[in-house]
């Protein structure tokens, strides 16, 4: 399975001088705890901001969100990969640079979606299960 599939394929974005507060407030908007930070009208992806970034590196050090640019606190530089990069690369991917999640690029790197190590591990669940029904009707049954 690629990349491509598994990701989330809504995408929050915002600019680097946008607010942190308008940037939270687009993630309550579309439900989600990442933003894309994306630069020009190229719409590269420059930075990640997540909601724990926004409570550990804003609130807690009390930072006025409604005049600190994204910027600021966003991760950087991004992690991304192709969306037809199979699971297992983006798995090794993550493993070495440390990080949960990765944009997903299409073509001209544009972005098409966010891939999660959340969305790995439900990926996982589901073929686990699936894995134990077959064995379940593999096993002979005994009767007494």
């Amino acid at each position: 399975m690629s990349a491509g599939r598994l990701c989330s394929r809504v995408v929050a974005t915002a600019s680097p001088d946008e607010t942190i507060g308008a940037a939270a407030r687009r993630m309550a908007e579309y439900d989600v705890g990442t933003i894309v930070v994306l630069e020009g009208d190229r719409h590269r992806a420059v930075g990640i901001l997540t909601d724990r970034d926004i409570a550990i590196r804003g609130v807690a050090r009390k930072v006025d969100l409604e005049a600190m640019p994204v910027s600021a606190l966003m991760s950087a530089p991004v992690q991304s990969i192709g969306e037809h990069t199979p699971i297992e690369q983006a798995l090794s991917r993550m493993a070495i640079v440390g990080a949960r999640r990765l944009v997903v690029t299409g073509e001209a790197d544009r972005v098409v979606g966010i891939l999660s190590l959340d969305d790995v591990l439900e990926l996982l669940v589901q073929e686990t299960g699936t894995i134990g029904r077959l064995l379940e009707k593999q096993q002979p049954r005994i009767s007494t």
